[in-house]
């Protein structure tokens, strides 16, 4: 005798509705909501006209593995192993919320199979080592030309992703109460991808750049305090500094300085986070202690997070050869006392 529920009837663009829905308790990003979408809606298509009805009339226990296999075939034809990697995964989460719900027996994605990809080599800058330090020092001196140049503020953004990795979205997340800490042993409360956030140890150098960029902010736009929420980074109209704004500023750093030919294809402000990483695995940072500064966490191999003591990931960071520059670039002033901007 069989005890089993029977399954719920639903079609598939509804279940896939609901899917979507229950994703918004996770914050994923509006563009990462997209992709779930368009893959959801493309492979259903597919597997519709497999199946002989139109997608609006598939029903959900109708997705066999065979089914969706077909589906996946047609779908990787004119599609790089990435995009089939992403549908693949949009396509398990799915077909699991399915089963959860009743509507499904079993997850049938264990029956298509799935391209492997190999790993992507870092994208540091190109050249001996020596590109930071280079643009660092031309867009101190001014090499950068603007309208309304802001020399401090440009100089923040690159230090800031040279010596912390941080990548775009964390680095325009920030406000200044985000830097906390006494002077001399500062660090920055980073929230990464999935909401998850981490702290990161800033140095003696990157803190006078801040204070000098701060002073320079208050001066600028004749403020007498910012607060504590206020965006970290902004455009030169004291608004928050956003995506298109960030990309621009750093494309232009690169170029003025003459580094522009370094950096490679693919890249732009994330390849400060390569060019981080990739010099302090040269100076001896251990692949936990990196794991740690970056934010990085395997969804793929479910591999637990490995943290680093603090002391640890600070010693690894402070290895970091854009501190120097900055050092000699700031004339090594000491730190600022407890009455600064921060």
């Amino acid at each position: 005798m069989d005890d089993r529920e029977p399954l719920v009837l639903m079609r598939v663009p509804e279940a896939a509705a609901e899917f979507l829905s229950s994703l918004r308790t996770k914050k994923l990003s509006p563009n990462t909501v997209a992709g779930y979408d368009s893959d959801l809606r493309i492979v259903a298509e597919l597997a519709a006209g497999r199946d002989g009805v139109a997608v609006a009339d598939l029903e959900v226990r109708r997705l066999t593995g065979r089914l969706i296999r077909g589906a996946f075939a047609e779908f990787a034809d004119a599609r790089s192993a990435a995009s089939v990697n992403r549908a693949w995964s949009a396509w398990n989460q799915f077909l699991t919320f399915c089963v959860a719900e009743g509507l499904l027996e079993g997850n049938p994605m264990a029956a298509v199979p799935r391209p492997r990809q190999p790993a992507k080599a870092p994208k540091p800058l190109l050249g001996d080592g020596t590109a930071s330090a280079t643009l660092l020092e031309r867009v101190a001196a001014g090499a950068r030309r603007a309208r309304d140049p802001w020399v401090e503020r440009d100089l923040v953004v690159l230090a800031l992703a040279l010596v912390t990795g941080m990548r775009s979205a964390e680095l325009l997340g920030l406000t200044l109460g985000s830097i906390g800490g006494s002077p001399g042993d500062r660090r920055v409360q980073v929230v990464g991808k999935g909401g998850k956030t981490r702290s990161l140890p800033i140095e003696p150098p990157v803190e006078r750049l801040v204070e000098r960029y701060l002073e320079s902010r208050l001066a600028r736009f004749g403020l007498a305090v910012l607060p504590r929420s206020a965006a970290l980074l902004v455009d030169t109209g004291n608004e928050p500094l956003r995506r298109g704004g960030l990309q621009y500023l750093v494309r232009q750093c690169y170029r003025y300085a003459g580094v522009h030919d370094r950096v490679q294809k693919g890249t732009l402000v994330h390849a400060l986070r390569h060019e981080f990483a990739t010099r302090l695995a040269e100076r001896g940072a251990s692949a936990h202690e990196l794991m740690e500064l970056l934010g990085h966490s395997s969804i793929v191999t479910g591999q637990a997070y490995v943290a680093s003591t603090a002391r640890e990931v600070r010693q690894a960071a402070r290895g970091n050869p854009a501190y120097g520059v900055l050092d000699r670039l700031l004339g090594g002033e000491e730190s600022s006392a407890s009455g600064g901007v921060l």
